[in-house]
């Protein structure tokens, strides 16, 4: 077994298509509907403001992550700028919410293939699914990029067809279209029918389909050129989230009315039916299937690559850190991959508890994550500066103002998930969940620190 450290298998392309695509989910194709219909076509704005909280996160993280690359990413910044608890912590709970998002992607990717082969049990598929995903990241981390560039590839091209359709029924270019105009945006109870309040509260509810941004990171520390990967990944995040997901929305709302029961239900199907291209449900469902796909894929490399960096500071066993022939962490990529399938089973087992509470207690996390980037990167900016002796390639814009800012907003966010209804619990038992952590950090986990752990080396800024 090698212990060399892992391997820098992640090639250019793959993380220029990792960065693109890291942002787009299943969440945008399916869950964007609800969006929609509960805040009509202000669901544009917010979209574009959660969008706005994210890209400062992102460019805080990229500033530390293009100076000091590692696959532990924002758990070993933490682990530097807060303290030993915080980055583990931050990492346990990180691998916990992609262990989870890995059981909910796997059943959902099984129900759409049912879809189409009814006699299957949805166990099973689920299961292959998962096996699957496993092999291609136990292989090597070359073959989880290249699955990753394909998934990535068939999502981005999918949205610019939409939004190149949607754009030419908008404006009248399509053959025997007419200009749709405003009406949409301000007919049917105007722009904003259920108050400003709605639009806050979707912002709450969007901001969590847009984590997974951060995966581009993890894997710079695969990446040959990581400081050039990061870099381009957080300059690229507007225009991304400005395209995909702000893009896709207005032209949603733009073409359809807001209220119509074929938007609440999947509203880019009912898009592409107004248009009139063929088969639009089956071809919805394979465009879904690959970004669940992509999910899966994502999630097996992110669960391990944070329990290999847990296993690097003493923070999880050390048995963590073998690596096979190809610098994968093989017994990291299984054990992720066990607790997905226990997960899985209670999804069958205790759908209504065991796997309502996972779920649950795993729903603010994103969160809490955001809100551990900005805490480190305002202690380690001065830091980050004094050891690079060229200015860092990313500065996080107007220091420290936006970073203070972004702290604040965070905490709004959480708070006011107190007055929301359905996430209340979420809240909650995220909060009961964290609080276990940290009491068995300081309990059990502290006298196992490795001691000899050092941060990952800077890089020196290029010119």
């Amino acid at each position: 077994m090698n212990h060399s450290g892992l391997q820098k298998g992640l090639k250019e392309r793959h993380m220029t298509m990792i960065a693109i695509a890291g942002v787009i989910g299943a969440g945008l194709f399916v869950g964007s509907g609800a969006v929609i219909h509960s805040t009509g076509p202000g669901a544009i704005v917010s979209y574009a403001l959660a969008g706005a909280l994210v890209v400062l996160v992102m460019r805080m993280l990229g500033e530390m992550a293009a100076a000091r690359p590692t696959s532990g990413s924002f758990a070993a910044y933490a682990h530097e700028a807060i303290g030993p608890w915080a980055g583990f912590t931050v990492g346990w709970l990180y691998w916990f919410f992609w262990v989870i998002v890995i059981a909910i992607e796997a059943n959902a990717g099984a129900a759409i293939i049912q879809y189409w082969f009814p006699s299957i049990p949805l166990w099973l598929l689920s299961l292959v699914l998962t096996i699957l995903m496993t092999l291609t990241n136990i292989w090597s981390v070359k073959s989880y990029g290249e699955f990753e560039y394909w998934f990535a590839f068939i999502k981005v091209a999918s949205i610019v067809l939409f939004l190149i359709l949607g754009l030419a029924f908008i404006f009248g270019l399509a053959p025997g279209s007419e200009p749709v105009g405003l009406k949409n945006l301000t007919g049917h109870g105007g722009f904003m029918p259920h108050g400003i309040g709605s639009i806050l509260v979707g912002i709450v509810i969007v901001i969590f389909s847009f984590f997974g941004t951060e995966i581009v990171t993890i894997a710079a520390g695969e990446s040959a050129e990581p400081q050039e990967a990061v870099s381009k990944a957080t300059k690229s995040v507007t225009w991304r989230i400005l395209v995909f997901y702000i893009g896709s929305i207005a032209v949603v709302v733009t073409l359809l009315p807001w209220n119509s029961a074929s938007v609440l239900k999947s509203p880019f199907v009912a898009v592409l039916e107004h248009v009139g291209v063929p088969a639009a449900a089956q071809i919805m469902n394979f465009i879904v299937l690959t970004a669940v796909l992509s999910c899966l894929n994502s999630g097996l490399y992110t669960t391990s690559r944070m329990l290999y960096s847990l296993a690097e500071k003493g923070e999880a066993p050390k048995s963590f850190l073998r690596l096979n022939k190809n610098g994968v962490p093989v017994r990291a990529v299984i054990a992720s991959t066990l607790f997905a399938y226990i997960a899985v089973i209670m999804n069958y087992v205790s759908p209504d508890k065991v796997f309502l509470f996972l779920v649950n207690s795993s729903g603010a996390i994103a969160l809490l994550v955001y809100l551990v980037i900005a805490v480190s990167q305002l202690r380690m900016r001065q830091k980050l500066e004094r050891e690079n002796s060229t200015a860092l390639k990313i500065k996080m814009w107007l220091f420290p103002y936006l970073t203070y800012f972004t702290i604040l907003a965070l905490l709004v966010i959480l708070a006011s998930m107190l007055f929301i209804e359905s996430m209340i619990s979420q809240l909650l038992l995220t909060l009961l969940i964290t609080a276990v952590v940290i009491v068995y950090y300081f309990v059990f986990a502290r006298r196992h620190l490795n001691p000899n752990y050092q941060p990952a080396t800077p890089t020196p800024a290029k010119d």
